[in-house]
């Protein structure tokens, strides 16, 4: 899923919208995870790199 709009916050509104109105069934999915990186302040804020899953899912 991709969410774009003027400025950065408006992007990370429209995607916890979109990602709060999926509905995926029969399997198991990362929906919130993604919710929870939407959620995280150094996200909002741009203050993330490349190795911000691995620090979370304890492997780094």
């Amino acid at each position: 899923m991709i969410a774009h709009g003027d400025n950065r916050d408006t992007a990370i509104a429209r995607m916890k919208n979109a990602l709060a109105e999926m509905v995926i069934e029969g399997i198991k999915t990362n929906v919130a995870l993604h919710q929870e990186i939407c959620n995280h302040a150094a996200f909002q804020k741009g203050g993330t790199d490349i190795h911000y899953l691995e620090r979370r899912l304890g492997l780094r």
